[in-house]
């Protein structure tokens, strides 16, 4: 056989020799069992109070958080290219930024405005933000 067709044969049997694992060994008790039902749901909904209740409990706590840690939870998608401590990277440092600068230029990429060489990077990422996540991220930054 070809090397094409021992990489084919390998991918094969990965792609479905993986799922078949993944349901024998997923912790249930019966095989092929992909979540919890019955007895296990009850006392789970038990335990929780449901999806409906960690819904709620979820809106709470993101309603009584700071600016900051709603912020700092934004961020984590920012990490990639600016860092942990906004010390930069593959953007540029935000660390020591007013948070004026900071919202400012958040601002103009979700308006499609070119600031540099990577704005569009920017454009996609800020897209979706509200004035309320900027400002947030804006707070978060200035902890650094």
């Amino acid at each position: 056989m070809s090397k094409n067709t021992y990489a084919i044969v390998l991918f094969a049997c990965f792609a479905l020799g993986l799922p078949i694992w993944a349901m024998q060994e997923n912790g249930y008790e019966l095989r092929g069992v992909h979540g919890c039902t019955g007895d296990c749901y009850e006392q789970w909904q038990a335990e929780t109070g449901g999806v409906v209740q960690i819904a709620l409990a979820q809106a709470a706590a993101k309603a009584e958080a700071s600016p900051e840690e709603l912020g700092k939870a934004a961020y984590a998608q920012c990490i990639a290219c600016h860092g942990a401590g906004g010390e930069g990277g593959i953007g540029p440092a935000l660390a020591g930024s007013p948070a004026d600068a900071i919202s400012g230029a958040l601002i103009e990429y979700r308006a499609g405005e070119t600031r540099g060489a990577q704005s569009a990077l920017m454009w996609s990422q800020s897209r979706e933000l509200s004035d309320t996540d900027i400002n947030n991220l804006a707070a978060y930054i200035l902890t650094f």
